[in-house]
């Protein structure tokens, strides 16, 4: 004599993870395992620092166009901001004064371990910009056209980072606002074509100025 099992009245669910489907009663429901988001990292390497600019928080870059939404994070005290392009510049984003204070560490005018993803806009980032191998020209030659030229706090003898030029690399870099010049060695890397520390941005700076839109870059060795 068989017995005849009956099925409760309450619909078993059953969500299977590694299929991403959902099955209700006899009906299967097909979860999209891609529907959050996957940031998009952008300019891995770059540090970041500020112009030295005034105005609401914003940025500006080499990178990507006017417009384009960017997350800078600061890896060592987790703080972030959204900014928008604004402008051009020497770095993958360079940060204003009011932006740069929502993220920066006390006394300090530079992100080593950022982190920056593009929200939105921009298109894709050039190969040099996501860590891809970058040629340098031949020495003597004007280099980075275009770049502009800001400091990273750093103190010690005159020197700079780079994120085009390996260690060893002399550049020498001309204000073309004031006529002033310097000649200083690579010693480390950045998210710019050159990053003055504190010694070699005082050589060409304008006063109150913490920004050299108007530079010439020339390798020199």
């Amino acid at each position: 004599m068989s017995r005849k099992r009956t099925m409760s009245s309450k619909k078993k669910l059953v969500l299977s993870v590694a299929a991403g489907a959902l099955v209700t009663g006899g009906f299967v429901a097909t979860m999209a395992p891609g529907n959050a988001a996957i940031p998009d990292v952008v300019c891995p390497g770059s540090t970041v620092t500020l112009s030295g600019e005034a105005g609401p928080p914003a940025a500006s870059s080499g990178t990507f166009p006017v417009g384009t939404k960017l997350k800078v994070t600061n890896l060592d005290n987790a703080q972030a901001t959204t900014v928008t392009v604004n402008g051009p510049s020497g770095s993958c984003v360079l940060l204003n004064n009011a932006a740069f204070d929502k993220v920066r560490e006390p006394g300090k005018n530079l992100i080593r371990r950022a982190r920056i993803e593009r929200v939105e806009g921009g298109g894709d980032a050039p190969a040099s910009a996501a860590g891809g191998q970058v040629v340098p020209p031949a020495t003597g030659e004007r280099v980075c056209p275009g770049s502009t030229v800001t400091f990273s706090g750093e103190a010690g003898p005159p020197a700079a980072s780079s994120g085009t030029f390996p260690v060893g690399t002399k550049l020498k870099v001309t204000n073309l606002d004031n006529a002033q010049a310097t000649t200083v060695t690579v010693n480390g890397p950045s998210g710019s074509c050159v990053l003055l520390n504190n010694a070699a941005f005082d050589k060409v700076r304008e006063p109150g100025k913490n920004l050299i839109r108007r530079a010439r870059i020339e390798r020199v060795g």
